[in-house]
């Protein structure tokens, strides 16, 4: 039972300090698939759920304020406004610009597990659930400095709890700075 919940607890592209390199290569994977390359960039910059992202309409994007309006079907609450990295808010003003006239959903296409299998196989994560770009996402914040609190805004949990404990791969950047003080030079 431990181990079995060691396993789900928290998985991401954070293992070893190359997530980076692990995200470059997924992103590159992607791309050839522009409705993929551009769920994955929501994933990582909103931390939406993957119905949240297959649910969304151009006409939630505001291009004007780097924001995006989204509904959660898991909650059934709405967060207004949602930030965007502006360069994602360019990003996603050119996809939109490449897209027919009179389209009213951000993708044309389905989310399907074939096709994402074969994204990540490409990718060399096999074993990588859509669900942990959303970890990934939390994580990213956390070694930012980004408290728990807005995280679990973002994320739309109901306890600080499930974003500890199920949504943050990295340890507290508070706790390490407080350690980081300790005279340990002196000491050794």
């Amino acid at each position: 039972m431990e181990e079995y919940e060691q396993s789900k607890r928290v998985r991401g592209l954070t293992d070893e300090g190359i997530y980076q390199t692990m995200l470059t290569i997924l992103l590159l994977a992607s791309k050839p698939h522009p409705t993929w390359y551009t769920r994955v960039l929501l994933s990582l910059t909103t931390g939406l759920r993957k119905n949240d992202i297959e649910s969304l309409r151009i006409a939630d994007i505001d291009f004007e304020i780097d924001a995006i309006d989204t509904g959660s079907k898991k909650t059934r609450k709405s967060m207004l406004f949602r930030p965007l990295p502006p360069k994602i808010t360019d990003y996603l003003a050119a996809y939109v610009g490449s897209l027919p006239a009179g389209q009213v959903n951000l993708f044309s296409d389905t989310h399907t597990h074939k096709k994402w299998k074969k994204i990540r196989t490409r990718a060399g994560l096999p074993d990588l659930r859509y669900q942990d770009l959303r970890v990934t996402f939390s994580s990213f914040l956390a070694e930012a400095g980004e408290s728990t609190s807005v995280r679990q805004r973002l994320l739309e949990h109901s306890s600080p709890q499930i974003t500890e404990d199920y949504y943050t791969k990295v340890q507290d950047p508070i706790l390490h700075n407080a350690v980081n003080k300790l005279p340990v030079d002196e000491w050794l």
